[in-house]
């Protein structure tokens, strides 16, 4: 909490304001310092799994042996144990990149280090249209630090049927989808059994992630970019956008989305 100085009801006002935390949270591989994010310092534990995994470094959860979360005054160091041959390929992702960001591509020398494609993402589950706009209008009701603060995206496991299983939070649109991915490999998901909602845009990271975690249906509540549409399409990704009410575009792969009630 924090003391403002408002305008309310055409007069001066003095209250107190609940805002989001925002962090550096830095991820340690066997050691080594990969990457420093600026993140919600709450679920780190599901944050790193879900970075190992949407950014390749590990291909399965138990492919990470350990981790500690280390807080200081300056900040969250994360420190993840991961299997020898998994930290031998870090070693050579770190050789090819020079820096990383959030977005995923800051460093790249290459156009191909920059697309990293995710494999074919499996057939899965169909998802009706009343599920969809079920699990999206319940997503904003389930913030909680949304509510408390108006400052954070969500990212949400949802069954076929539009339940929300599953949600996490951050000021950040990736590290929220990573903290999903990480709580999803924890809890044992099927990634191709359900969809995924998004509060935010759906950019070309976005879906890389999904997809690479196996997710066969991503639902933004915002718009898509060509690049998205473009790895969805070929990595067999569902892409949907400005997902409201009952509405939604379909960019990729329709025939995910069950259009007759079987």
């Amino acid at each position: 909490m924090v003391a403002v100085q408002g305008w309310s009801a055409g007069r001066p006002v003095q209250r107190q304001d609940c805002v989001a935390q925002e962090a550096p949270v830095a991820l340690v591989f066997n050691g080594v310092s990969h990457a420093v994010m600026m993140a919600t310092p709450d679920a780190l534990e599901d944050f790193a799994l879900g970075f190992a995994l949407s950014e390749g470094i590990v291909d399965r959860a138990d492919q990470v042996y350990g981790m500690e979360v280390e807080a200081s005054d300056k900040g969250y160091t994360l420190q993840i144990d991961i299997a020898a041959a998994c930290f031998a390929r870090l070693k050579d992702m770190r050789r090819a990149l020079t820096g990383r960001t959030g977005c995923g591509l800051c460093g790249a020398e290459s156009l191909e280090q920059a697309l990293r494609l995710p494999a074919p993402v499996p057939a899965g589950a169909g998802v009706a249209p009343p599920a969809i706009a079920r699990a999206m209008g319940d997503l904003r009701q389930r913030q909680r630090l949304l509510h408390l603060t108006g400052a954070t995206h969500a990212a949400a496991w949802c069954t076929p049927q539009g339940d929300i299983t599953l949600l996490r939070e951050d000021v950040g649109r990736h590290n929220a989808l990573d903290k999903l991915i990480g709580a999803m490999a924890r809890a044992g998901c099927a990634a191709d059994q359900g969809f995924v909602a998004v509060t935010s845009r759906a950019s070309y990271e976005m879906v890389q992630k999904a997809a690479h975690a196996g997710v066969g249906l991503l639902a933004a509540v915002s718009g898509v970019t060509g690049l998205a549409i473009e790895v969805a399409e070929r990595c067999g990704l569902c892409l949907l956008g400005f997902v409201r009410g009952t509405d939604f575009n379909v960019y990729t792969h329709p025939r995910r989305v069950l259009w007759k009630a079987r």
